[in-house]
């Protein structure tokens, strides 16, 4: 019996509203299609303990915390995901797709809340270590067009669409920075148009990066 073939990772990303989760929900109908075992999951949570901090900064003020406090508490969601979902995915060979990933973070609470890069920085060497994303898709579209769809579908979780434009300004290029940063990663899906639309801008980034047939 030969080795077990590596799983892959690819993260969703982007501002509220952009259609992340539709598309994940998408993306996994189809490479289950294609016969892989694929884990669909989400940030903050993931996890039990990751979904009980979730609950503790996406509801609430939009002061609650402060982003230095964010950091940490996204932070400890996320190593515990790693370890609980994660890695044991992508070891038994599973293409793991998350809603969000460590990019939400150096976007919102780093360029939009200004929480100094060299914290988020050291938080990525050493808890997320060797786990990083073989393709990242961000999801890219004006700001008022998302913060329309986001309130349109609004529900308890509201707090970070309750910072103001200017805050949705600033994530959106902090997000466009990270993918010019990293352009062999990360992919720039527009997000404008109807869903089938989205879809195949998904699939032609993933069969391009990922070399999956289709």
């Amino acid at each position: 019996m030969g080795p077990v073939t590596q799983g892959r990772f690819i993260t969703f990303e982007g501002g509220e509203g952009a259609g992340k989760s539709t598309q994940l929900k998408r993306l996994v109908a189809r490479l289950g299609a294609e016969g892989l075992d694929v884990v669909a999951t989400r940030e903050p949570g993931g996890s039990p303990g990751a979904e009980s901090i979730r609950e503790l900064v996406l509801k609430g003020a939009t002061d609650r915390w402060s982003p230095v406090t964010e950091t940490l508490l996204m932070y400890a969601a996320r190593r515990d995901h790693i370890e609980r979902v994660i890695r044991p995915g992508l070891a038994r060979g599973a293409w793991v797709l998350c809603d969000r990933f460590a990019d939400s973070t150096r976007a919102y609470q780093g360029a939009a809340g200004g929480v100094a890069p060299a914290l988020i920085a050291a938080m990525e060497t050493y808890i997320l270590e060797d786990t990083r994303p073989d393709l990242t898709l961000i999801f890219d579209l004006p700001v008022a067009v998302g913060l329309q769809r986001a309130q349109a579908r609004a529900g308890s979780e509201m707090r970070f669409e309750s910072k103001g434009a200017a805050f949705h300004e600033r994530l959106r290029e902090g997000f466009l920075a990270i993918a010019k940063s990293e352009p062999q990663r990360c992919a720039v899906i527009d997000a404008v148009g109807s869903l089938d639309d989205v879809e195949a801008r998904v699939w032609a980034a993933v069969a391009e990066r990922l070399a999956v047939r289709g």
